[in-house]
C-alpha cells in the first residue's frame, strides 16, 4: 500500500515566516504549499485540499478569520492551525469558534507546532 505524504498549506503574509515554516515542515517530511495571502490560498481552488492549513490571522485584504469563515462556508473539513503575532484572548476565542484545531502566538515552538499538525492530521484519518 502506498501512503501519500501529507501536504500542509502555509498561509502568511511574512515571507520570512513562509520560508521558515516551509523549511521546518519539509524537514519533518511534509509536502508544503506556501501562500503569501489569504486570497491566494482561497483562489488556489478546491481540487486538491491540503491535509492541514497553518494560518496567520492578521494579513492585509483577506484575514485569517475570513479564510476560516470561507472554509466553513465551502464545507471544507481541512484542519486549521492558527499562528499569530498579535495574540489576544478575543482572537483566540474567535479562531477556535471558527474551528481552529490549534492556536499559537508567534514565534511558535517547532516541536509544539509539529505536534499540533500531527494531531490534526491524525484526526482526519479514517481507521
Amino acid at each position: 500500500m502506498v501512503t501519500k505524504t501529507p501536504r500542509i498549506a502555509v498561509v502568511d503574509d511574512d515571507p520570512f515566516v513562509l520560508r521558515g515554516l516551509g523549511r521546518l515542515l519539509r524537514s519533518a517530511g511534509f509536502d508544503v504549499d506556501a501562500y503569501a495571502s489569504g486570497a491566494a490560498f482561497l483562489n488556489a481552488g478546491d481540487d486538491d485540499e491540503p491535509d492541514c492549513v497553518v494560518l496567520d490571522l492578521h494579513m492585509p485584504q483577506t484575514t485569517g478569520f475570513e479564510v476560516q469563515a470561507e472554509l466553513v462556508k465551502r464545507g471544507r473539513s481541512t484542519p486549521v492551525i492558527v499562528i499569530t503575532g498579535d495574540d489576544n484572548p478575543e482572537s483566540q476565542s474567535r479562531a477556535l469558534r471558527l474551528g481552529a484545531k490549534g492556536y499559537f502566538g508567534k514565534p511558535v515552538d517547532d516541536k509544539t507546532l509539529l505536534s499540533a499538525i500531527g494531531v490534526a492530521i491524525a484526526g482526519r484519518r479514517v481507521p
